[in-house]
């Protein structure tokens, strides 16, 4: 059986990581959407925010299962004992990072693989960055998230000009 991490901090997840999870999924057997808690970050939504939306517009994947997790990826995968880390790539730009962390996870973990997948080209565009700073000009979110994710941006942003 192959078990794959996807990690990310899908703050919020965007159909550019649905797209890798629903490629990723057909490929594996398993796959673990790892939502990284990472403290260097301020993220808009709570890791348990997160990993709630991801498991509404995963929910008709009987492959996929969402996990939290903090630390180290390679750890992480290891406590998972995964096989596979699958990381997506949209741009060259994306490559040099990804290629530096797959050979770091490599020396740290020798029997766990990375697989590159590039994103569909209509998302490779894509970022949650994008997203998020649409949302806080109070633009269109649908074209990029799916509708549950786009009623927690709104509600998100609403709380915010509350402040």
């Amino acid at each position: 059986m192959l078990k794959a991490i996807y990690p990310g901090s899908f703050d919020p997840v965007t159909f550019g990581h649905l797209d890798i999870m629903k490629r990723s999924s057909k490929i594996v057997d398993r796959l673990i959407v790892g939502v990284l808690n990472n403290n260097a970050k301020m993220p808009l939504f709570s890791v348990a925010e997160r990993v709630k939306m991801l498991k509404e517009v995963s929910a008709g994947f009987d492959n996929i299962e969402i996990v939290p997790f903090d630390g180290l990826l390679i750890d992480f995968a290891k406590k998972m004992e995964a096989e596979l880390i699958i990381r997506g790539l949209r741009a060259i730009t994306d490559f040099e990072y990804e290629l530096q962390m797959s050979q770091t996870n490599h020396k740290l973990g020798p029997g766990v693989e990375t697989m590159f997948l590039t994103t569909s080209i209509e998302y490779s565009y894509l970022s949650s960055t994008t997203v998020k700073e649409i949302a806080a000009f109070g633009g269109d979110t649908s074209q990029f998230v799916p509708e549950a994710v786009k009623r927690e941006l709104e509600k998100k942003m609403r709380a915010k000009e509350a402040y």
